[in-house]
């Protein structure tokens, strides 16, 4: 017979995990205001509000760590990273900081004013927060294949050209600041962003003299796909599609805390030293000192080492294979998720889960607390609650995609939880059309507002 597939790492230590009654997370839930960031983490069983800082780290990266300079200028830690990132990405100049929306805070401080228009595809919460902080404008230019949950298409990441055109026309009338990829595209179901694509948006960016970001947080997630999806690259290694990726970039933001495997960090890199100067006295202002920037020397070497590790297929096969075993069961049961199963986190499609629940009541949160309720499972809203409001009307935004997405951590759970998340959602989806109403907001903040919203049921 055919020898199965299993993890490449074997566990060396564990933390133990506390089994709520439902009774407990009925109260709990109430007392957190229907808001799963306000539930305390032992009451929670399996954790699937983010892969971002809550993965476990390889026994060499704990090494790392014992071996970290932390000196506050020139760290031998800061340079170790440094030439790893210029050996994989390709980048001469880097900034640490903290984590990733730091480094948007510091790029976009350097870059973005207000009246800009900022295309991509699909920007992600922070990415938009401050984009509309600094009074400019995202434009979302995904292609349209991202917003048909039951399309088989590869790449959803990718850029519309057409779209992206109609964008890059406006100069010089609006300002364009940059274009904004990100890889794998967290809005649209960590849907992967092809190659070809990549290229093209360069060669239409270099047309109209636009630079191009990558908000590469799952970066190598995006070039597995590319490996296994796209032609002419399934005889490459991760590290040489990386490469080329990078190659179609002027610049990077990172959240090291997904594809760098690290609990915090995060940087920016960059080809143009004029960039760096200037990105470099708000790094200053906001985060530290060029050499360190918000993170320890400890931290930089675990993340120099977790980028070396991550860039394998020892590493992407298993984290990814994981994603897809429990997207796989819950395509079995029939629960409506996006096609095809992205490489972090599985996608559920609310609207079609819960169809009688008016979209002016959060479908989407009130599946993640249903959820919670059946098997204290936490998941995140990625569609009303965070598309915020328009930030001239205050109207909602109410998003094509309306998603409960489930983010598994790396190496941090068995296939076995993955069981537990896929039977409490086919228990929800057997009742399904008993559940026709929702949330109402009590008390939201005015930007990103779902990270601390206040909500009662309907």
């Amino acid at each position: 017979m055919e020898i199965p597939f299993a993890e490449n790492y074997k566990i060396k230590m564990v933390e133990p995990i506390y089994r709520s009654t439902r009774e407990q997370r009925v109260r709990w839930i109430a007392e957190a205001n229907y808001n799963l960031f306000n539930l305390r983490s032992e009451q929670v069983f399996i954790d699937l509000l983010t892969d971002s800082g809550t993965g476990a780290m390889s026994d060499r990266q704990w090494a790392a760590i014992m071996t970290g300079d932390e000196s506050y200028a020139g760290s031998s830690s800061y340079y170790h990273l440094k030439e790893t990132i210029r050996s994989i990405f390709g980048f001469e100049y880097f900034l640490p900081t903290h984590q990733g929306r730091a480094a948007e805070n510091v790029l976009f401080s350097a870059l973005v004013k207000e009246g800009d228009l900022v295309p991509g595809n699909s920007h992600f919460d922070t990415t938009k927060g401050h984009i509309e902080y600094r009074k400019a404008k995202a434009i979302d230019c995904t292609v349209d294949e991202a917003f048909d949950t039951e399309s088989k298409f590869p790449f959803k990441g990718n850029v519309d050209l057409a779209k992206l055109e109609e964008v890059l026309k406006l100069q010089p009338e609006k300002n364009i600041p940059a274009i904004i990829i990100t890889i794998t595209c967290n809005t649209s179901g960590g849907q992967p962003v092809s190659m070809d694509n990549m290229k093209a948006v360069k060669q239409l960016a270099d047309k109209y003299g636009v630079p191009v970001i990558y908000d590469s947080a799952r970066f190598a997630e995006n070039a597995w796909f590319i490996q296994q999806k796209e032609e002419g690259f399934a005889g490459k290694t991760i590290r040489e599609i990386v490469s080329e990726m990078f190659s179609y970039a002027d610049a990077m933001t990172m959240s090291s805390k997904k594809d760098g495997a690290v609990n915090i960090g995060g940087f920016i890199a960059m080809k143009d030293v004029s960039w760096y100067e200037k990105a470099s006295t708000f790094n200053i202002m906001y985060e530290g000192f060029v050499t360190y920037g918000g993170m320890a020397g400890r931290d930089m070497n675990a993340l120099a080492v977790g980028l070396n590790e991550v860039t394998t297929n020892d590493f992407l096969d298993t984290r990814i294979k994981q994603v897809h075993y429990l997207g796989d069961q819950l395509i079995e049961y029939g629960i409506p998720v996006q096609h095809p199963i992205g490489g972090h986190a599985v996608f559920v499609d609310a609207k079609k889960f819960f169809p009688h629940v008016p979209k002016e009541e959060f479908v989407a949160q009130t599946l993640a607390i249903i959820l919670y309720l059946e098997a204290g499972v936490r998941g995140v809203e990625v569609g009303t609650l965070l598309a915020d409001r328009d930030p001239e009307t205050r109207d909602n935004r109410y998003p094509k995609l309306e998603f409960l997405r489930l983010a598994i951590p790396r190496r941090t759970y068995t296939n076995n939880h993955m069981d537990v998340v896929a039977a409490g959602l086919k228990n929800i989806y057997d009742i399904r059309d008993e559940i026709r109403t929702g949330l109402r907001i009590r008390k939201e903040a005015p930007i990103m507002r779902h990270f601390t919203v206040q909500l009662d049921k309907v």
